[in-house]
């Protein structure tokens, strides 16, 4: 009998559409007397001849208390990807969906707007690389995430990106452990990873990680999400801030924000339509409509559950607010307004230098 883990790693798996595709077989040589079940984990990809299975690596136990270190494999619970920890962020988690006071949390007033007041939680994030291997997987149910930058004051470009960067919650990891020395495909992995097969987990922080961490700390930062349901629907919002820049005489600050849609329902939705308003502390207030996001209209069902996105914002003011709607249609036409929860847009007090980017 599977012990309550695997269990749960089990029970992931098969409710999880975004996981059908890697299997599982549980280890039958552990005996009655052992704690902890195996499972080994085989991952799908394309061949011209049609998906197959490969071995990817060993389940191992959830955590339920503490936080995953930097060198932990873990299967991505909604979008199915193979990844690895780099570090871990403590955010400050606003849900308006759960009562706002809990005696055992550590809780502070949110400086958003809205109807309700709503106590942030400490919560886990991390920040992770991305197989690049699993992307072509997960087009369908996410924009392939990436961090942008500002580029340097001397550049052209006014964004540049770095692909395969994405922040994890601690309740969508999955983790396993892997006897390959590089089970994850990506190019910054062997620049901020080395393989040390003495520790218990053997890929450990270069000190360029550790580097560049410290660089790019205030433009990596993950302070605040913001989570609210609309009648199954669930949009969380991860606003960061990128930086200030001068034009024209003017003083423009920069923030990206990520969002995932979520359908926690069994009926199947499509995006239609974004409405946004961003107000802005130097009083402006901009309404913003439009089909879809990021050119697509995203359909939510039992089989792709979510869809996760990133787009950018720019405010001539230090900070200010954003709120909306996602717009619905169901299969038989009519619409659903969904509630996109309001979040501030704030700028980091000591704006220092520019991102560093690819410096190490």
């Amino acid at each position: 009998m599977a012990g309550p883990a695997l269990s749960r790693c089990l029970s992931a798996l098969a409710t999880n559409p975004a996981l059908r595709l890697r299997a599982l077989n549980v280890c039958s040589a552990c005996g009655v007397g052992q704690r902890q079940q195996h499972a080994r984990l085989l991952s799908s990809r394309n061949r011209p001849e049609g998906k197959v299975l490969e071995p990817v690596g060993v389940f191992e136990a959830l955590k339920q208390q503490g936080k995953y270190e930097t060198g932990q494999l873990f299967l991505h619970s909604v979008f199915g990807y193979r990844g690895i920890v780099l570090f871990p962020w403590h955010a400050r988690l606003y849900d308006r969906d759960v009562a706002s006071c809990s005696s055992e949390s550590k809780t502070e007033n949110s400086g958003t707007q809205g109807s309700k007041e709503v106590k942030g939680k400490t919560h886990t994030y991390y920040q992770v690389l991305i197989d690049t291997r699993d992307c072509p997987h997960i087009s369908q149910r996410s924009q392939t995430e990436a961090v942008t930058f500002l580029a340097n004051h001397d550049d052209s470009r006014a964004l540049y990106a770095i692909p395969g960067l994405d922040y994890v919650s601690h309740e969508d990891i999955l983790p396993y452990s892997s006897s390959d020395r590089s089970p994850i495909q990506h190019e910054l992995f062997e620049r901020f990873l080395s393989y040390d097969p003495s520790k218990a987990l053997p890929f450990v922080a270069r000190d360029t990680l550790r580097a560049w961490q410290e660089k790019n700390h205030p433009w990596l930062e993950l302070s605040d999400v913001h989570r609210e349901t609309t009648e199954n629907i669930r949009v969380t919002v991860i606003p960061f801030y990128m930086g200030m820049r001068e034009a024209q005489n003017s003083h423009v600050y920069w923030w990206r924000y990520c969002i995932r849609l979520e359908n926690l329902g069994t009926e199947v939705v499509q995006l239609r339509e974004r409405h946004w308003r961003i107000f802005s502390l130097s009083g402006t207030l901009e309404t913003v409509r439009g089909r879809g996001v990021v050119g697509r209209e995203p359909v939510l069902s039992k089989e792709q559950p979510a869809f996760q996105y990133s787009s950018h914002v720019s405010l001539q003011a230090p900070s200010g607010h954003m709120w909306g709607t996602f717009r619905f249609e169901k299969p038989e036409g009519s619409q659903l307004d969904v509630r996109i929860p309001p979040f501030s847009l704030e700028s980091n007090k000591d704006d220092k230098a520019p991102p560093a980017g690819y410096s190490w």
